[in-house]
């Protein structure tokens, strides 16, 4: 996880931790953390020989006795390096040495408590620590300590900014934060909630997220499908920027990047609560800047050719795309239509329309066949992974109605226009 030789800036660290507490005066000012917090197991290399991570700590000094010789806590250039620490100090079982780094301004003795009574913490190997997001541009960040056990709450720290070093300005403990299952309840809480339901595939959490009525199931759906096709993932770096924060209103860039971290992408997410004791909902997903990087992974640049469009009655239409002359589903349609197939199996109630469509090569009778069978397929398909027949209403409506021009100024072939005409739509109609 975190490994490498001991620095002395390191060792005298945990000196300062340790040491007994100097209350003369000026020594808030002495106990000030090192101009720059080294990475490393520092910490963990004072443990006792017969003590590693995973086994039963030794008794923990009560919390009257530590909370009183608290300092101010730790700050560094290297907010990353600082939420390792506290990390690595917690699962070696050394709540004391966490709170220290933490320092007595941002944790109460509650939560001082608390933290001693915690179960041990065992990080997730390969992401023990995560950047959530901004809380205010380049000043308040979030971070979180990720447990190996995934139904485990995260524990949160909120990060203040001041004359360039990060500290510790708040601490969220498991439980402590409004919200169900460990969700945060401000606006960036929402919007991580939101995200990391729509990166897993999982429609119904996302959409509880979302203010009904101002957001499309089929930008839900649209966005899953991006995810998945696309295999994004958040940036380990600033995932969402802020761009307002608000009583009543807020404002996310989010930032993301395909897992080998070739190409990047960013979208929009606006949030409003209608009161203060109101909860946040995503009121706006504006996909236009994703789905352009999505189109040049995965369509060679061509924009048109997209997951996603607007429908002149209203909401958002899903497209599925076919090969020339073909009615066949491919792997990567039937992905995107098992998603389709989940958020029509939550609710019987809920229909579809879809719209067969063909480009203009061959005639107006075979295209309208054909179109048919693209619907069909489509349908077929639906029913097959448990949707009602009756849930779905499906019409042929061959070259007539064509996204992109089939031919070029002066009448030549339009192959890319072409492509983005053979497909088949699915308009949520609820």
């Amino acid at each position: 996880m975190l490994a490498g030789i001991i620095s002395f800036a390191a060792l005298l660290l945990m000196v300062r931790l340790l040491a007994p507490v100097d209350e003369s005066p000026g020594a808030e000012e002495r106990r000030e953390a090192p101009d720059n917090l080294t990475g490393g197991p520092a910490l963990i290399s004072e443990l006792p020989e017969n003590l590693v991570p995973g086994e039963e700590p030794l008794a923990p000094e009560s919390t009257e006795e530590i909370f009183p010789s608290l300092g101010v806590g730790v700050s560094t250039a290297d907010p990353r390096a600082l939420v390792e620490q506290i990390a690595q100090v917690l699962e070696a079982g050394k709540p004391k040495a966490a709170a220290n780094l933490i320092g007595r301004k941002a944790l109460s003795g509650n939560q001082l408590q608390r933290l001693q009574e915690l179960p041990r913490l065992t990080l997730n190997k390969d992401r023990p620590v995560s950047e959530i997001g901004e809380l205010e541009l380049n000043r308040r960040a979030r971070w979180a300590l990720n447990p190996k056990d995934a139904n485990r709450p995260r524990i949160y720290l909120d990060l203040l900014r001041d004359e360039g070093e990060w500290g510790v300005q708040k601490v969220i403990l498991p439980g402590e934060a409004g919200g169900r299952g460990g969700v945060l309840d401000d606006a960036l809480g929402i919007a991580d909630a939101f995200l990391q339901a729509a990166l897993k595939q999982r429609f119904e959490n996302a959409r509880a997220f979302v203010a009904p009525g101002k957001v499309s199931d089929a930008r839900i759906a649209g966005l899953c499908i991006v995810f998945e096709e696309g295999i994004y993932r958040l940036r380990e770096r600033k995932p969402l920027r802020v761009a307002l924060n608000r009583d009543g209103v807020a404002a996310f860039l989010v930032n993301v990047e395909t897992r080998d971290g070739a190409q990047a992408a960013q979208f929009g997410l606006t949030l409003k609560r209608d009161a203060p004791d109101s909860p946040w909902r995503i009121v706006e997903i504006n996909l236009d800047q994703l789905l352009a990087g999505y189109a040049d992974q995965l369509a060679g640049g061509d924009s048109h050719y997209t997951p996603l469009i607007r429908n002149p009655n209203g909401g958002d239409t899903l497209i599925l795309y076919f090969e020339f002359d073909d009615d066949l589903l491919s792997p990567r349609t039937q992905r995107q239509l098992e998603i389709v197939s989940l958020l029509l199996q939550t609710d019987q109630k809920k229909n579809i329309s879809l719209s067969g469509h063909t480009d203009a090569i061959g005639s107006e009778k075979y295209n309208q066949t054909l179109s048919g069978r693209r619907a069909e397929a489509v349908r077929r398909f639906l029913i097959g992974s448990g949707v009602s027949p009756g849930q779905i209403h499906t019409v042929a409506l061959g070259k007539t109605r064509p996204r992109r021009p089939n031919t070029v100024d002066g009448g030549a072939d339009n192959p890319e226009g072409r492509r983005a005409n053979r497909r088949t739509e699915i308009y949520l109609d609820f």
